[in-house]
């Protein structure tokens, strides 16, 4: 009991306080599977003197950084499904010249050097793949999301258009 006595006395920076705040909800959500509601988080917003404004605020920033954080894992996902799908044609067409040239010759020559160089090529797409960070990372994400949203605006569009025509 002294030592909480002697740590309540030592004075914790914003940054600590909302670190220790989240572990604890995150605890508390673990133990009960909980989820708030908004009331909810409107009363412990009021309980730590933050106002209501300043709590839609908060919340409109999380939904847009939550949106981003989607759109990112989305993209992510749309890589490596690119890249399995590269990685089956290497492993194909790999596997068809390794063939030909053992068939061919009863040994392997010539094909292990397209399977090396190819090879080199594979892993340089496996380092653009798997590398989520840096300017060439975020030009592909906005490139990608820029794509994304004019597919979206087209297919509202053109739905919007189809429903009218049903009219």
């Amino acid at each position: 009991m002294a030592d909480f006595e002697t740590k309540s006395t030592n004075l914790y920076s914003q940054e600590d306080v909302q670190r220790i705040l989240q572990l604890a909800i995150a605890r508390q959500a673990d133990d009960q599977d909980k989820e708030f509601s908004y009331e909810q988080i409107l009363e412990i917003a009021t309980e730590l003197d933050i106002s209501p404004d300043t709590l839609k605020l908060a919340e409109k920033d999380w939904r847009s950084q939550h949106h981003e954080i989607q759109q990112r894992q989305a993209f992510n996902t749309h890589r490596i499904t690119k890249f399995k799908k590269r990685f089956g044609k290497y492993a194909i067409i790999n596997s068809f010249l390794i063939l030909a040239d053992f068939i061919g010759g009863g040994t392997l020559s010539w094909s292990l050097y397209i399977l090396l160089f190819c090879g080199l090529a594979l892993g340089l797409d496996i380092w653009n793949t798997f590398q989520t960070k840096g300017e060439e990372y975020e030009i592909a994400f906005q490139k990608w999301h820029r794509k994304h949203q004019i597919k979206q605006t087209i297919n509202s569009v053109v739905n919007r258009w189809f429903k009218a025509l049903q009219a």
